[in-house]
């Protein structure tokens, strides 16, 4: 997420409840992209944004929350200093959060994945629309024969004796006058 240019629009701290038996609350050095939100264990140092990630063990433990696979976020809940909220994914997965109400961790994400999602959906309309262009664009000239042209039909305000007589005479016939026999 971050090597591809992404720019960071929030940092900070969250905690996530374990999946475990115990469900304990760990803390989570996050940060929110354009594209999704990437929690790393806090000690492990922040991802180099110009270089591909290392296959060190440590970025193993790193984990990334692609807007295209999220649902939803819901759940909000105030209790005491933190807010509660449930980031729930595609695949219907849940991932529970908390964080100090002051740091508005659940607005900022769900802003990012509505304006995400928002930024597909004009994407995907753009490519249908492009598509049905081409199926709906007239198919191309076909191209013309070298023969030279034939004779063009004259205006309908041109008298039809001029026009005959004109045709006669690009064909080198004769003119013969009407009722006379050939």
């Amino acid at each position: 997420m971050l090597e591809s240019g992404c720019r960071a629009v929030k940092e900070g701290v969250l905690e996530k409840r374990s999946d475990g038996l115990l469900q304990l609350w760990k803390k989570k050095r996050c940060i929110l992209t354009e594209e999704g939100l990437l929690l790393i264990p806090p000690k492990q140092p922040p991802p180099p944004q110009q270089q591909p990630p290392q296959p060190a063990e440590p970025a193993a433990k790193m984990k990334e929350l692609h807007f295209s696979n999220m649902k939803t976020v819901d759940c909000v809940e105030r209790k005491g200093k933190y807010v509660y909220f449930t980031v729930v994914m595609a695949e219907g997965k849940e991932i529970d959060f908390r964080c100090a109400q002051e740091h508005g961790w659940n607005a900022a994400i769900t802003l990012q994945m509505v304006q995400y999602k928002n930024r597909q959906a004009v994407l995907a309309v753009r490519s249908t629309r492009h598509k049905q262009q081409q199926l709906l664009a007239p198919p191309p000239a076909p191209r013309r024969r070298s023969r030279p042209p034939a004779a063009a039909p004259l205006a309908p305000s041109v008298p039809t004796s001029i026009s005959t007589r004109v045709i006669y005479e690009r064909r080198g016939k004769p003119l013969r006058r009407a009722g006379t026999p050939p």
